[in-house]
């Protein structure tokens, strides 16, 4: 897929879960095992700023990553590293993305049903 620009919503992601991930000091957080989510902030790339989210945490020590806000150009395969102030926590794999703020946006948008190749094209949730 190549976007019509590098600002497209089809770029832009708030949800995303990682593979088991790696917790550096407890294993998982204390508070994400009480509460099963946490807020924390994240990042994908090493000079990017962080970024506010809540923590999911699912029984194979997977997480699922809701971002506050949107970001752009997250892709599977790239690790997800988690912050609480300026304590590292951990990281995980990126295996899969929730839909894109183009596809909610074109939900949003549509009243009629969808037809068959657009849901062809949505990535099957687990």
């Amino acid at each position: 897929f190549k976007a019509p620009s590098r600002d497209h919503p089809a770029l832009y992601r708030d949800l995303l879960r990682t593979n088991r991930v790696h917790w550096i000091a407890e294993e998982p957080p204390a508070e994400l095992v009480r509460d099963k989510m946490m807020e924390c902030h994240f990042r994908f790339r090493h000079q990017m700023a962080l970024v506010p989210c809540v923590l999911t945490l699912n029984q194979d020590g997977s997480v699922w990553v809701t971002l506050v806000k949107p970001a752009r150009a997250i892709t599977p395969g790239q690790f997800a590293v988690f912050y609480k102030g300026d304590e590292c926590l951990g990281s995980g794999k990126i295996l899969r993305m929730g839909p894109s703020v183009y596809t909610l946006q074109q939900g949003k948008n549509r009243e009629e049903s969808p037809k068959k190749e657009e849901i062809d094209k949505i990535e099957p949730a687990t």
